[in-house]
């Protein structure tokens, strides 16, 4: 097997990297359900927990899953994924901006 078929293959991940995703997922989907289900925490506290959750769960889906880092071979499809999230964010962002303001300038 050449160097370029052996990078090309080991970039694909193992069964051991999507088990531990895997794993990751499971336990970071629990956890907010527990702090919502318990009742032990406040409508805050458990906001909170729900939305660091779910941008961890964000990180590990795209580093296990969907294999994006800054190595040398991955950094243009991770600088890719990064400018497709941000013109996305902008677009949604920006659309409910300009929705807004007209709400607010139409005369009830």
């Amino acid at each position: 097997m050449s160097q370029a078929q052996h990078a090309h293959a080991a970039s694909h991940g193992s069964v051991k990297s999507y088990l531990a995703g895997f794993a990751l997922s499971v336990i970071l989907t629990a956890i907010p359900f527990w702090m919502v289900m318990s009742g032990a925490f406040s409508r805050s506290a458990a906001t909170a927990g729900i939305v660091i959750a779910a941008i961890v769960q964000i990180v590990v889906h795209l580093k296990f899953f969907l294999h994006l880092d800054f190595t040398k071979e991955g950094r243009i499809n991770t600088m890719s994924f990064v400018f497709t999230a941000l013109i996305t964010v902008m677009i949604v962002g920006l659309s409910i901006w300009i929705i807004s303001s007209a709400d607010a300038l139409m005369m009830r």
